[in-house]
């Protein structure tokens, strides 16, 4: 990207830690950090929170895959 943690963070006004947690994956993106990340960057304001979704639910199928795979669709449920 082309810019230094601690750069991005004072830009923004957040933490230099903040920015690091959530590059490691250890935080999540808030709303707060969205919507500095998307005026900084020049982003949509739902750009970095439809990231941090997708980031959620890909984990969470992940750790679900044993009890998902035994859900069977309500359309293929015998009436």
């Amino acid at each position: 990207m082309g810019i230094t943690q601690y750069r991005l963070a004072k830009s923004i006004g957040v933490p230099q830690r903040r920015i690091g947690q959530i590059i490691s994956g250890d935080r999540a993106v808030t709303a707060d950090t969205a919507l500095r990340l998307s005026k900084f960057l020049g982003t949509s304001d739902g750009f970095w929170l439809g990231l941090q979704m997708d980031y959620d639910a890909a984990a969470t199928k992940d750790k679900l895959a044993e009890t998902l795979s035994k859900i069977n669709p309500w359309h293929t449920q015998a009436a």
